[in-house]
């Protein structure tokens, strides 16, 4: 398997533990926060989507001119721009990123979150949405001709994109969402599909569901769990870390009455909710301090150790089939920084370790 890292950046400083600090459009902190990641060795960073902040293809553009070689991880929902635009756009950013640009796909679990861009579809009708403008901004990418399209959703004349993306057949396209809509979806359409941090045996069990889906359309799919590491020079100050973690972020929801729903809608927050019932310590080092106090609702959950302990941590995910990783800390730039010099190493090592021991075993 081919081990890839990734990051996360933002468009400003801020995260549980840390007030949102500068202009909600930092373009110097995007910047240095993209080429941080750089130097880390990460090798590629996700750029999220929100309802209420900065357009993403702007800050992921500015990201990619400010670095050369890590590759771009655009997150967009289906549903506001047509499929046909979206590729041209899609193709047009991976042009200029000189090939670096994956998309990921988010159809949104929460319909609150999506009214506010005034999309009323329910969950299931959001699912279904995606898979045909995903079938649509894939025939963009590659038919050479003109194209007629009449779908539920999307309908087109004469669809056709003189620019196609740098990479072929096409840009990768990662993929989230846990129902069973989701997994379908991601069967058909998914290169990688990205789950947030549960227990080993969740993470099993979810692999296999969507890897049976996949196989369905006769694809082989490749997994993404993502993380919020927590390291110390010994176990006891990276768990004593992780306490005042949970204390810095109580507290800032208290202070400035943040409004954080105990029980977001998505089936992803749902099974972060089960790894919280399992207790704030799962397996060897999946802690859920901060799933818990955010109801599960959103990449929450950390590995919490020294770099040798987490490092082996990530490998037993590794070993469930996951080749990607994506790491982001709460003091987020300082934090990749810190990943680049401690972790990534030592994950990247014991990777090839295990790489070479089993092609001894099949030798």
């Amino acid at each position: 398997m081919s081990l890839q890292i990734l990051g996360m950046i933002g468009h400003r400083l801020s995260s549980e533990t840390i007030a949102p600090i500068g202009p909600v459009f930092d373009k110097d902190y995007i910047r240095s926060f993209a080429q941080a990641h750089e130097n880390a060795g990460f090798d590629r960073i996700l750029i999220g989507y929100w309802s209420d902040q900065p357009d993403g293809f702007l800050v992921t553009a500015l990201a990619g001119l400010s670095t050369s070689k890590i590759g771009l991880l655009l997150a967009h929902r289906p549903g506001f721009v047509a499929p046909t635009l979206a590729a041209r756009k899609l193709a047009t950013l991976d042009n200029l990123l000189d090939g670096r640009l994956a998309l990921n796909v988010i159809s949104g679990g929460s319909d609150a979150e999506q009214r506010k861009d005034g999309d009323f579809l329910d969950h299931d009708q959001r699912y279904a949405r995606t898979d045909e403008f995903l079938d649509v901004v894939k025939k963009v990418w590659i038919e050479d001709k003109p194209f007629d399209h009449a779908g539920q959703f999307y309908k087109a004349e004469n669809a056709f994109s003189a620019i196609k993306s740098a990479q072929k057949p096409h840009l990768p396209v990662y993929f989230g969402g846990a129902s069973e809509a989701a997994i379908r979806v991601a069967g058909k359409h998914a290169d990688v599909y990205m789950l947030w941090g549960e227990s080993l045996a969740q993470t099993r069990e979810i692999v296999e569901q969507v890897r049976a889906e996949a196989a369905k359309h006769g694809r082989d799919i490749a997994f993404s769990v993502s993380f919020r590491p927590i390291l110390g020079a010994t176990e006891e100050q990276a768990w004593a870390k992780a306490d005042t973690v949970l204390d810095t972020a109580r507290t800032r929801l208290e202070r400035e009455k943040l409004e954080v729903s105990l029980k977001p809608e998505s089936i992803g927050a749902q099974r972060l909710r089960e790894t919280v019932a399992q207790g704030a310590r799962v397996d060897k080092r999946l802690w859920t301090g901060i799933a818990g106090l955010v109801g599960g609702g959103h990449n929450s959950t950390a590995l919490v150790g020294t770099p040798e302990q987490v490092a082996d941590a990530v490998l037993d995910y590794y070993d469930l089939g996951i080749e990607n990783f994506l790491f982001r800390g709460f003091d987020p730039l300082n934090d990749a920084v810190e990943y680049g010099r401690e972790l990534l190493p030592l994950v990247r090592a014991k990777v090839a370790e295990r790489e070479r021991q089993g092609n001894a075993r099949r030798a």
